[in-house]
Formats: structure tokens, sequence, C-alpha cells
């Protein structure tokens, strides 16, 4: 009766030693399976995924400030108000996202290179604007690649750009002279010694206070001439054609 006790006895603990082994390997491959889990890309990897949201709210903090406090106010142009505040986004998740490729700095200058020498077809962009746009390329670029600063140095950069931004649209500071090209007819007053006759007849006709006339093409066949003008703005806004330096082709 002994024997058979401890035949059985030694039985279960064969059993539970076998159902021990089972469960301790079903668990190391379980972990296994989580650990491999964890390093595909499909796979959220909760520290990386709170790194990107941070930076991305820096750098769309820093884009809205941008456009909003300091483009929109004088432009007024919704345009680019929209353009802008999608390329920053759309700049920084192309650069934070593939900068695993390892083509870091090569890379972005890539991307300068090609946003630097975007030409519209359907409307020539002033150059105000795309100093915005090469600024907006730079905060999203810095914010995306940049991940081997600490967030007080990354937040400070942003700082820097829109401290810069601050001072240069200062009116205190920089005084924006706008200028237009007018095709003048009264081209008897264009002669040397005739500046403020010149002067005094297009503030009369323009209704401008005008600072300075550079004399242009001048065609005596239709007596006509090609006159730059600089005036003082009369509202603080930057008009479109205003920003337009190249000739017109008057007919």
């Amino acid at each position: 009766m002994i024997s058979y006790i401890s035949s059985i006895l030694s039985g279960a603990s064969v059993a539970l030693a076998s159902i021990q082994e089972e469960t301790d390997l079903l668990a190391s491959e379980a972990a296994g399976i989580l650990s491999n889990t964890g390093n595909t890309p499909f796979w959220p990897v909760w520290s990386d995924l709170w790194e990107m949201f941070i930076r991305m709210a820096i750098s769309i903090i820093t884009v809205g400030i941008i456009v909003h406090v300091f483009y929109y106010p004088k432009a007024k142009r919704r345009d680019y108000y929209f353009t802008f505040t999608i390329i920053g986004v759309s700049i920084f998740l192309l650069i934070y996202l593939l900068g695993g490729v390892k083509l870091k700095i090569g890379f972005a200058l890539g991307l300068f290179a090609i946003f630097g020498i975007i030409k519209y077809r359907t409307e020539q962009v002033p150059i105000r604007e795309m100093t915005y746009m090469f600024v907006i390329i730079a905060v999203a670029s810095i914010n995306g690649l940049a991940t081997a600063i600490s967030y007080f140095e990354l937040i400070c950069t942003n700082i820097i750009f829109i401290v810069a931004l601050g001072v240069c649209e200062n009116t205190r500071w920089m005084k924006h002279v706008p200028s237009k090209l007018v095709k003048y007819d009264n081209i008897k007053l264009i002669a040397h010694g005739m500046e403020d006759e010149l002067k005094a007849d297009l503030e009369k006709r323009l209704g401008l206070n005008i600072i300075r006339i550079e004399i242009g093409n001048v065609d005596f066949l239709k007596d006509s001439a090609i006159i730059k003008i600089y005036y003082e703005p009369i509202m603080d806004e930057f008009g479109t054609i205003d920003n337009i330096n190249k000739p017109c082709k008057f007919k």
C-alpha cells in the first residue's frame, strides 16, 4: 500500500515538473514575441511616439507664431497662411520619420535645395514670402532632425527664430519702403534738373508721398518712360503687386 502511494506521489511530482517546464517555455516564447513585436515599425513605442509629439508641438507652435503674429497681420494673404502651415507640418514629419535612413545633413540640405528653388507657374512669389517659406522649412527641419539635443536647446533655437523675425518686422528698427513701376507719359520732366517738378507731378497724380524716383527705360517714339518710385506706405501692409521687382511688359 505504501509503495503504491509513493508511486502515485512520484508520478504526480513528475507531472507537475513537466507542467512547470511547459509553463516556463511558453512564458519565454511570449516574452520573445512581445520583444520582437516592440521592435517592428507597426508596434507603438511610446517613448518615441511621445518624443515625436513633443517635437511636433514645438514646431507647430513656432510656425504658428511666425505666420499668425508676424506674416499675416501685414500681408493679409490667407493662401500663404495655409501654404506655410501645411509646409511646416509636412517638412517636420518628412524629416523626422525619414531620419532613420541615416542621410542626416545631406538629406536636410537636399530638401533646402528643392524647396529653395520653388517657382509657382501661376503667380510670381514675392521675396518676402520666399523668405518666410525658407524660415519655416528651416524651423521644421531643425525640430525634426536635431534629435541629439535637449528640449531646452530646441526651444531656445525656436525662440531665436521668433526674436529675429520680431526685430526685422518691427518698423522701429527697419522701415518698409514700398515701390511701384509707373509708365509715365510726360517725358519732359525726366530731364536732369526737373526732379522737383517730376516728383510734384507724380505725387499729384498718385496721391502718394514719394521718397525717391528712378528713371528706367525711355521711349521717345511713344513719349513714355518707365519710372520706379519709392513712397511712404499708406498702411502697415505689404501689397502683393508692390513686391514685384521685375519690369512688367507694358503695351
